[in-house]
This record gives C-alpha cells, sequence and structure tokens, in this order.
C-alpha cells in the first residue's frame, strides 16, 4: 500500500489548494481515505474522511464548509479542496487510511507529507 500526496504551497489567506492523494499497489475505492494535519508544536489533527463505497464523508469542525474531500476512483485518487483558507490551517498535511467515531483516526497507512502555508 502506496499512498502520495501532493498539492500544498504558499498561499494567502482566503486563498484556495487542492491536495490529491494518489494510491499505488491497491484499490482505493477499498479503503476509506482521509487527510490529517501537525503544525509545529501541536498534536496531529485528523481534518476529513471519505469512505470507500457509499463515498461518506466526515470532516473536523474546524474546517466544516471550507474544505471538501472527494475521490476519483477511475484515478486512484483522493482530493482535498481547501477554500478560504486561514493562517491556522498551515501544517505539514497527510493522507492516510482513517476511520470515524465521533473523531477521525487513522488506520495504519500513510503517505508523506505536503506542506501548505497560510501567510499574508
Amino acid at each position: 500500500v502506496q499512498l502520495q500526496a501532493s498539492g500544498g504551497g504558499l498561499v494567502q489567506p482566503g486563498g484556495s489548494l487542492r491536495l490529491s492523494c494518489a494510491a499505488s499497489r491497491f484499490a482505493l475505492d477499498y479503503y476509506a481515505i482521509g487527510w490529517f494535519r501537525q503544525a509545529p508544536g501541536k498534536e496531529r489533527e485528523g481534518v476529513a474522511c471519505i469512505s470507500g463505497s457509499p463515498a461518506n464523508t466526515n470532516y473536523a469542525d474546524s474546517v466544516k464548509g471550507r474544505f471538501t474531500i472527494s475521490r476519483d476512483n477511475a484515478k486512484n485518487t483522493v482530493y482535498l479542496q481547501m477554500n478560504n483558507l486561514e493562517l491556522e490551517d498551515t501544517a505539514v498535511y497527510y493522507c492516510a487510511t482513517c476511520g470515524y467515531s465521533s473523531t477521525l483516526y487513522p488506520t495504519g497507512y500513510w503517505g508523506q507529507g505536503t506542506q501548505v502555508t497560510v501567510s499574508s
């Protein structure tokens, strides 16, 4: 199982970015895939998770209404569209297999991180 995250960068507050998580060596639609982030000095936070089929979604309260997680099974890729970015969204973002039970949690497989920096 391999997950490859990409799409991070530097953006101004209020801007947008789209992160991608491409899977290899397994069919993505068999797993729930999500995004987690960790800012310097802070604990890791679950951001969003999308299940295999049906594609149910769950979000952290801090990103609801601003972030959208989606999947393209044909491309074996999960996306995180991040709109109206805030300074507090600055972190390293990781894609990983995930679960949800009142909160988002990782379930074992991780991709490498991609840096998102929101700064004016």
